[in-house]
């Protein structure tokens, strides 16, 4: 799900920001960036981040500001005051004039003149950053479940769509067994040939019964009344709601195939509607 947090921690001299950004995605796909001094806290912060998000295409951005400047090079006077010495000497007894525009370049690139020491941070440091990203993912977590509010609530109107639509089918069911029965009998009268008026009777029973459409519905009104139990009593309910809009699909596309009645297709049509963006909304859900 989407969504976006902020958390900050301040130290004595420096404040520590953590901006964590989130959409939607069916697997966990985290990018991390942080400042180097904070490598070592990588896997923890990972750790928390995935533990708490589960999932969703995340991007997570660490930075920090200090009052004082700092650097991890340290330019070794002594060595360098050495190299300049003997540079100098040799360019004297070489008869050449010393030109220093010429010459700093070169020492500061001499072994061992600038060296980089290992950056660490105390303890304190470290526990004001992981409360940072901890702040951060609250912020992110209320986020997506205002949204998750939002968005259950729009599931569960259109879930009463469905349900609408189903009882506007119950009037043409009926009229609809009355046409196909006329129509069936207006055949025959056209073959003029005899019949067993009792067979035919039975074997028309028979052929209307598979046109039947109330065990679907009687189907689609349990899960409909399942999604509804599930969206609202349970947590991390995602995957649960996606199967059971595939089985509201499944009674949804059988009233199609049986209905043999315009109106009733139409309300079919607008039944999947609904569905397909019950389907498509499901994926953004935990």
């Amino acid at each position: 799900m989407t969504g976006f947090g902020k958390g900050e921690a301040v130290l004595q001299n420096k404040k520590i920001t953590v901006e964590i950004r989130s959409l939607n995605s069916k697997q966990m796909d985290l990018s991390l960036r942080l400042p180097a001094i904070y490598r070592q806290s990588e896997y923890e912060i990972r750790t928390m981040i995935a533990r708490s998000l589960q999932r969703g295409k995340i991007e997570v951005i660490v930075g920090y500001e200090t009052q004082s400047v700092q650097t991890p090079a340290r330019i070794n006077r002594e060595l360098f005051r050495e190299y300049l010495r003997q540079m100098t000497d040799t360019l004297n007894f070489s008869g050449i004039d010393a030109d220093y525009d010429a010459i700093l370049p070169v020492i500061m690139r001499l072994p061992e003149v600038v060296s980089t020491e290992a950056q660490t941070i105390s303890d304190e440091e470290h526990a004001a950053l992981l409360k940072a990203v901890e702040a951060a993912i609250a912020q992110l977590d209320a986020f997506r479940k205002q949204e998750g509010a939002a968005l259950i609530a729009d599931l569960l109107r259109r879930v009463d769509l469905i349900e609408g639509y189903k009882k506007e089918v119950e009037p043409y069911e009926k009229g609809r067994t009355e046409t196909v029965r006329a129509r069936i009998l207006d055949h025959f009268a056209q073959l003029k040939v005899d019949a067993d008026s009792n067979r035919l009777e039975q074997e028309m029973i028979f052929y209307l019964e598979k046109l039947d459409i109330t065990e679907e519905k009687v189907r689609l009104k349990n899960h409909c009344d399942y999604f509804r139990a599930v969206a609202s009593e349970e947590e991390g309910v995602g995957r649960k709601l996606g199967f059971i809009a595939q089985e509201m699909g499944r009674e949804i596309n059988t009233m199609g195939s049986k209905a043999n009645e315009t109106h009733i297709q139409i309300l079919v049509v607008k039944m999947k509607d609904e569905l397909e963006k019950i389907k498509e909304q499901v994926l953004n859900i935990l």
